[in-house]
């Protein structure tokens, strides 16, 4: 990955502009990527300056549609999971949820970083350098969505089709509610709390659960296979002679790619809704 001007979509000193310009101020990347199972799958990562924020998704390939968006301003990431039903145990639907968490700074380059990302051979595959393992989430409240934009106005319109299944976590609301202009009162209304919380009772793991419509505590997992994580410096200026400044200088030369995984464990209202948890 290099970060060098591209004037239109032609070569540049050898370089292929493969950031496609959609419209003023959004930008595509399209990208291979290997996973752990030797699968390649083409990721998607769409950045708006505009907005601030930026996209990546991919399928994987069990047909599940992934969905990684950041809201940079309001420190917000939402990850939204379609997931095909099985029809041979009655689930003639697909099933859509979003997981909206605080985003951690310096976890993903910015969004003017990513508006100058290129790379020399869009078919190459590519492999994370970096494995940050896995995070896990308790989720602790159901989101409503037409309450939503205090945490992030890109909420509503990701998460349409997960109106009964968007979720949050008391513990992220404390720490936007540190953020100027934020109030605890506003984000909490936000939010609906799972039964489990109000009553002091979680009911079981949906996979400790027989009755296919009794309420249980699903988990989800969602591994992002690549994506930049940070920038490289080199030493020096490029095409500069070290000797001349020192070699105490340095110049952004590259990006640092990695892998990373989200485990979410949130409340269903019955193990219909999670049965791939078993």
């Amino acid at each position: 990955m290099y970060f060098k001007s591209c004037i239109s979509r032609k070569i540049v000193i050898g370089f292929i502009c493969l950031l496609v310009q959609i419209s003023h101020g959004i930008t595509q990347l399209v990208i291979n990527v290997q996973n752990q199972g030797g699968e390649v799958v083409q990721e998607t990562i769409t950045s708006s300056v505009g907005d601030d924020t930026c996209t990546l998704e991919f399928q994987r390939s069990d047909g599940t549609l992934i969905t990684k968006l950041i809201d940079f301003k309001s420190e917000v990431q939402v990850l939204k999971a379609l997931v095909l039903g099985e029809e041979e145990r009655g689930q003639s639907q697909y099933q859509v949820m979003c997981f909206v968490t605080k985003f951690q700074k310096g976890d993903f380059i910015t969004v003017d970083a990513m508006a100058k990302l290129r790379q020399k051979n869009p078919s190459t595959i590519r492999t994370p350098e970096e494995d940050k393992g896995k995070e896990n989430y308790t989720m602790t409240g159901w989101v409503v969505l037409d309450r939503a934009a205090p945490i992030s106005r890109h909420i509503a319109p990701l998460c349409s089709e997960a109106p009964d299944s968007t979720y949050a976590r008391d513990v992220d609301l404390k720490a936007w509610a540190e953020l100027p202009g934020s109030s605890i009162s506003i984000l909490e209304s936000a939010v609906k709390p799972f039964p489990s919380v109000t009553t002091g009772s979680p009911p079981s793991r949906c996979s400790e659960v027989s009755a296919i419509w009794a309420p249980c505590i699903c988990t989800l997992e969602m591994c992002i296979g690549w994506y930049p994580c940070g920038l490289k410096y080199c030493k020096g200026k490029p095409d500069s002679n070290p000797l001349l400044n020192g070699g105490g200088s340095s110049y952004r030369c590259g990006i640092k790619t990695c892998r990373k995984c989200h485990q979410y464990s949130y409340y269903v209202r019955e193990k219909q809704q999670c049965l791939w948890d078993e």
